[in-house]
C-alpha cells in the first residue's frame, strides 16, 4: 500500500510488517493521508501530482566573441497560434542587438520547410547559415562544427516549439558542453502546458541543468568584444 502525506509532499510505502503508525508520516490525523493501490504509476496517480514552483529566471550577458543565437522553426507554415506570434517582436529584438554587435546568427527550418517559409521580421541575411533536421537540429547537420569552428561556447536558442525544437537542441547543446541561455518569452508551445513542462525540464534535466538558464529578453544584455 501506498500513502501520501501532504505536509512531506511524498508517497511512502506501507507493508504490513511496518506495524503502522501514522505519526511516522504526518503531522496530524491519518484521514489527512491519501491512500493509492498497489502498482500505481503516474498516469493512476496523475491529480495527486502538486504542481512545482516555476524555474529561476536569470540574467545573462554574452559577447560576440563566444555566443551565438539560434533562431529555430519560425516559420510561417507552423508559427500560426497567437502564442507563437507573440514571440516574434521578442525574438527580433535579440536578433537586432545580435546583429548590431556582431553576433553569429544561425537559423533552422523544419524538413519539409524552406527558408523562404521564415517569418520576415526574423528573414535571415545570406551570410547567416539555415540548417535544416528534425527536433534535434545537432542530428545530421553541420551546426556543431560550425559553432566549434567559431569559438561559440554559449548559445541562445529561440523558436517554435518549446517542447520540440526548444526542448531536444537545448538539451542536446548542453550535453556537448555548450551553455544554453533559453528565454522564455522567446518559445512557445499550442498550449501553455506545453511550455510549463519544457521550461521545467530545462531548469532541472540530469546532466543539463547545470549548463541550462531560463532567461527573458530584457534580462540580457549583450556586449561587443
Amino acid at each position: 500500500m501506498k500513502y501520501f502525506c501532504p505536509f512531506h509532499d511524498k508517497w511512502y510505502q506501507y507493508h504490513k510488517r511496518d506495524n503502522f503508525n501514522s505519526n511516522r508520516f504526518i503531522y496530524g490525523n491519518i484521514g489527512n493521508i491519501r491512500v493509492d493501490p498497489e502498482g500505481s504509476t503516474i498516469i493512476s496517480t496523475w491529480n495527486t501530482v502538486p504542481v512545482p514552483p516555476p524555474p529561476e529566471i536569470k540574467s545573462a550577458a554574452v559577447t560576440s566573441k563566444n555566443c551565438a543565437l539560434l533562431i529555430l522553426d519560425m516559420e510561417t507554415t507552423i508559427c500560426k497560434s497567437p502564442r507563437c506570434t507573440s514571440t516574434i517582436p521578442n525574438i527580433k529584438s535579440l536578433l537586432d542587438k545580435a546583429r548590431e554587435i556582431g553576433m553569429l546568427v544561425i537559423y533552422s527550418i523544419i524538413p519539409s520547410g524552406n527558408p523562404s517559409d521564415i517569418e520576415k521580421q526574423l528573414a535571415p541575411l545570406p551570410n547567416e547559415l539555415i540548417v535544416e533536421s528534425g527536433v534535434d537540429k545537432f542530428y545530421n547537420t553541420n551546426l556543431n562544427s560550425v559553432l566549434r569552428e567559431k569559438g561559440i561556447k554559449t548559445v541562445i536558442i529561440t523558436g517554435y516549439a518549446a517542447n520540440g525544437v526548444v526542448l531536444h537542441t537545448s538539451i542536446s547543446a548542453a550535453i556537448r558542453g555548450y551553455k544554453v541561455i533559453v528565454p522564455v518569452d522567446c518559445m512557445s508551445a499550442d498550449i501553455p502546458y506545453a511550455e510549463q513542462y519544457s521550461a521545467w525540464h530545462l531548469a532541472y534535466s540530469p546532466g543539463a541543468r547545470n549548463r541550462i538558464a531560463l532567461s527573458q529578453t530584457n534580462l540580457i544584455r549583450f556586449l561587443k568584444l
